[in-house]
């Protein structure tokens, strides 16, 4: 899920999996940590699909 909110001079965005969502503010939990949004601060959120699995590293022959 990706969520977008407000933060002093712009927005962002958390990129993760969505936790917990109450009546005042969710969680997302992101490769980094886990971000708690006021659901006042959120003007847009959508689900994504999950990333592609990696690509193993290409060997010279």
């Amino acid at each position: 899920m990706v969520v977008r909110y407000r933060v002093d001079g712009g927005f962002t965005d958390a990129l993760g999996d969505l936790l917990e969502c109450g009546e005042g503010e969710c969680t997302v939990r992101t490769r980094s940590s886990d971000v708690v949004i006021s659901l006042d601060l959120v003007v847009a959120a959508k689900q994504v699909p999950p990333a592609p699995p990696r690509r193993r590293p290409r060997t010279g022959a």
